[in-house]
């Protein structure tokens, strides 16, 4: 059985992964979408209390036609994704509607029922890592630095002493510098 650290979580292969709330189960499906925020994101609470944000996005299959060069679209993946703790503050601060991502996490279908009666279902991505797609845009991170104990100094480029300082949360700034042709999700 071969294994491999996933997020420094547990093994591939080990059966057993914490869950977000942290109960274990197994035979969760871990995914990776590449697409365009389709919806702003949206800060939320479920009926526990406990808060998260939500986006849609659209993954859109591209082929191109060996003979002529040409790409064409092909069918659509249309998902919710849901954002929690830490996460949520980097997205609320980084994503918008527009921007092209990748996200990685937790896939998982919601069955439910619409006030006409009729049966539905959606797919959904509880997220582990949200991150601009550098293919199609280019980003500027800043992290936020941990607080060094008062002692700690170092020395700059004058010879002077500088204590650590704790920098702004994390933001990443995304610039669109390619669209792909006849993408109609991006304005």
């Amino acid at each position: 059985m071969t294994t491999a650290l996933c997020g420094g979580r547990h093994a591939v292969g080990e059966g057993n992964w914490p869950h977000a709330q942290g109960d274990l189960q197994m035979y969760e499906t871990h995914g990776t979408v590449v697409g365009t925020v389709i919806t702003s994101p949206i800060a939320r609470s479920n009926a526990a209390g406990e808060e998260f944000l939500s986006f849609r996005m659209a993954s859109t299959v591209r082929r191109r036609n060996a003979t002529t060069g040409e790409w064409r679209d092909g069918s659509t993946l249309y998902l919710t994704v849901t954002c929690r703790r830490r996460l949520m503050a980097g997205v609320v601060q980084s994503i918008g509607k527009g921007d092209p991502v990748i996200v990685t996490g937790e896939l998982r279908t919601t069955e439910y029922t619409t006030r006409d009666g009729i049966a539905r279902s959606s797919l959904e991505l509880s997220a582990t890592a949200v991150g601009p797609d550098l293919s199609r845009c280019t980003a500027v991170v800043e992290r936020e630095r941990r607080k060094a104990p008062v002692d700690a100094v170092t020395n700059d480029s004058d010879g002077a002493d500088t204590a650590f300082a704790r920098t702004s949360p994390a933001e990443t700034s995304v610039t669109e510098t390619e669209t792909p042709v006849n993408d109609p999700l991006v304005a």
